[in-house]
């Protein structure tokens, strides 16, 4: 059981916030506080990725600087939760890529872009990589069908495996006594708290992202962000399912479905990842927790990154353009895939078994309200 400073900080203000619960309304950290008297490095884990840090409370708070309390719940809660992400990684010896995320992330990405691109002029002729490649199959003429699912396909196998590892060590680690997690009803609330991202919204009126004042941009560029890479993905599976059972090899027509798949997820993803930085930029620093911005950015940058290289090879796909943009589009793909375990996208699914647990604890007390109703009945 780690106790670092930050454990230690985010302990204190939540002791005093279960005392104060001025915001218990507030977002769904503070109903899952105050079922606890005492906080676990386990529960802080939990509550730090309950948190969708819409820094509602840190304007609310009376505690907050100046007071001699100096209350920064969505900055304390911001540290425990990147701890948590180093703390479950697997495999446990590359849970220190997350240290100095940013940098990892960006050197990590331009490596791989050289590479892929040093390995396809080495291995390809210059007459096939700078002319026009048209046709099905025209991007296995330039990088080979076997090396580009070698490499895509496994890497993304390795990112898959390693962050359900991850997720199940961090469902081990803070889960506690909580019913099966597929009980029907908290299962469907948690479905819907992660697809509506729900808790975005604050305590309704939005996030505080620039100041005090209200707003739902982050949660509509999150889901800008959020259903573009789900359309990606669907435009790969749907691909694959052409290539493989169709025998209709890419590239394929503008207005058949892989196509038109990727082509509004990217321009999702792209609105999503700039309108995020754009916030992250001028939004107020007095809540954040500076350090950790590092690997804001290099995510967002790097999935900005994979969906505007994506859409310029949709565009200039029948050009000599084509060969040399394949290649910088796999490199940023395998970097993706290869750092998602050990990037700031790990938020993805420990926030997901963290609104389960939530879900799981509310079904919990609110069959132990009924069953204390009942008992209450029986007695008169």
């Amino acid at each position: 059981m780690r106790e670092t400073e930050s454990v230690q900080e985010a302990r204190r203000a939540l002791e005093i916030c279960n005392a104060c619960r001025y915001c218990e309304g507030f977002c769904a950290v503070f109903p899952a506080m105050t079922l606890r008297r005492e906080f676990s490095t386990g529960d802080l884990d939990y509550l730090a990725n309950l948190c969708h840090n819409c820094r509602g409370c840190y304007y609310a708070c009376q505690y907050a600087p100046p007071h001699e309390f100096g209350l920064n719940l969505p900055r304390s809660l911001a540290e425990v939760r990147a701890e948590s992400y180093e703390a479950h990684a697997w495999p446990a010896p590359l849970a220190q890529l997350f240290q100095r995320n940013g940098t990892v992330v960006s050197l990590a990405t331009a490596l791989f872009i050289a590479l892929v691109l040093i390995f396809t002029m080495a291995l390809q002729d210059a007459s096939v990589l700078y002319s026009p490649q048209r046709g099905p199959g025209a991007f296995y003429r330039v990088i080979p069908w076997w090396l580009m699912v070698l490499l895509a396909g496994g890497t993304f196998l390795y990112a898959i495996l390693a962050l359900v590892m991850g997720a199940r060590n961090f469902w081990r680690a803070t889960a506690g006594a909580v019913p099966h997690p597929a009980a029907p009803r908290p299962l469907a609330k948690a479905l819907h708290d992660i697809f509506t991202l729900k808790n975005l919204g604050g305590g309704g009126g939005g996030c505080n992202d620039r100041s005090e004042s209200f707003s739902q941009a982050r949660r509509r560029f999150h889901h800008l962000l959020f259903y573009g890479f789900l359309l990606c993905f669907a435009s790969t599976t749907t691909a694959t399912f052409y290539d493989h059972w169709l025998g209709a090899p890419a590239p394929y027509p503008f207005w058949s479905l892989p196509v038109q798949l990727g082509f509004w997820g990217g321009l999702g993803m792209v609105a999503g990842c700039a309108g995020l930085l754009w916030l992250k930029i001028t939004g107020d620093p007095a809540p954040a927790a500076r350090h950790l911005l590092g690997a804001d950015y290099a995510l967002l940058v790097l999935l900005l990154l994979t969906a505007a290289t994506g859409l310029l090879l949709l565009a200039l796909r029948g050009t000599g353009a084509m060969g040399v943009l394949l290649a910088i589009h796999l490199g940023i793909v395998l970097a993706f895939f290869l750092l998602l375990p050990y990037s700031k996208m790990v938020h993805a699914p420990y926030r997901a078994f963290a609104l389960l647990r939530h879900a799981l604890e509310t079904e919990r007390e609110r069959r132990a309200q009924e069953a204390k109703a009942t008992q209450g009945e029986l007695r008169q």
